[in-house]
């Protein structure tokens, strides 16, 4: 698959669960604005937004009160010109008012739409789990939910794969027509890390793109520490969109610990001009993905 001449970077700007008294992560409107434009200044043109509840002591948890979604959207927007958000719709069973509400108070450009249900687990090296196994759930009836509502809200899906048969289903979705704007193309966000998921292996990467409907728009989501950068680099060779931030990793390519998302895209850019290309704008990267200037 020819590559894109431009890169276009997304920061994951703070994720979800992580404890912000413990990890440099943004919660508050004024922080999450202060770290994407840290972000936009290092070359990303797209900001993944996760929501915090705005309650002392209650920072890790998310929110969907679409208030603070907008609260949130508009500082990020004021901080960064013509920046493009792709909003998180991630929930845990059939009840998605909380994110379609989020996503008609904002109207994002692009919201991710967990494209498959996925046995979310981690086990400690003990052989104990590190958390309850737990099931990411999402049925087709929940995923054709999700576009019913983006269709609405002018919102572009971008499809997060957590595993092959979920990237295969994809191309499902167009052809069986469960939305308009998948008549044409669709957007591939192939999360590779996730320890009962796809792992973050170059070769598979490769595989993928077999799988994925021609002239498609594609990144990797790396979930780790120093060992994804070399498949952040891959990523950049064949083409992919590029995407890091303090929700996949707090860690850069020499192994220290990033002290905020800056750094991160930074080490981001370098892999793209590395592979001969340079970074989209964000007017670039808009007219790249078809959506209307800011």
């Amino acid at each position: 698959m020819p590559a894109h001449d431009k890169a276009i970077l997304t920061c994951a700007l703070t994720g979800v669960l992580t404890d912000p008294a413990q990890y440099p992560v943004p919660v508050t409107p004024a922080q999450m604005a202060a770290s994407a434009r840290e972000a936009y200044d290092a070359g990303a043109s797209i900001m993944h937004v996760h929501l915090r509840q705005q309650v002392p002591g209650k920072g890790h948890l998310p929110s969907w009160d679409p208030e603070v979604a907008a609260t949130i959207v508009d500082a990020i927007r004021a901080a960064c010109p013509g920046v493009i958000i792709n909003l998180t719709t991630g929930v845990i069973g059939p009840d998605i008012a909380g994110p379609a509400a989020c996503l008609r108070r904002v109207k994002p450009e692009v919201a991710a739409c967990n494209a498959g249900t996925l046995n979310y687990l981690k086990l400690k090296d003990d052989g104990r789990w590190a958390w309850p196994p737990m099931v990411f759930d999402n049925p087709v009836e929940k995923v054709q939910a999700f576009l019913d509502v983006m269709q609405e809200t002018g919102t572009r899906p971008e499809f997060e794969c957590f595993d092959v048969g979920i990237v295969r289903s994809v191309a499902m979705y167009q052809k069986a027509g469960m939305s308009p704007q998948l008549a044409d193309h669709a957007e591939y966000n192939f999360v590779m890390g996730v320890a009962s998921g796809m792992p973050a292996d170059a070769d598979l990467l490769q595989l993928l793109l077999r799988w994925i409907a021609p002239g498609s728009h594609w990144q990797t989501t790396l979930i780790g520490r120093a060992e994804i950068w070399p498949l952040h680099q891959r990523t950049a060779e064949l083409g992919g969109m590029l995407r890091s931030g303090l929700e996949d990793s707090f860690y850069l390519p020499d192994g220290s610990r990033a002290g905020g998302n800056g750094a991160l895209i930074e080490a981001l850019a370098a892999c793209a001009r590395r592979a001969g290309r340079e970074v989209a704008t964000a007017a670039e990267a808009r007219q790249m993905l078809g959506l209307k200037p800011a």
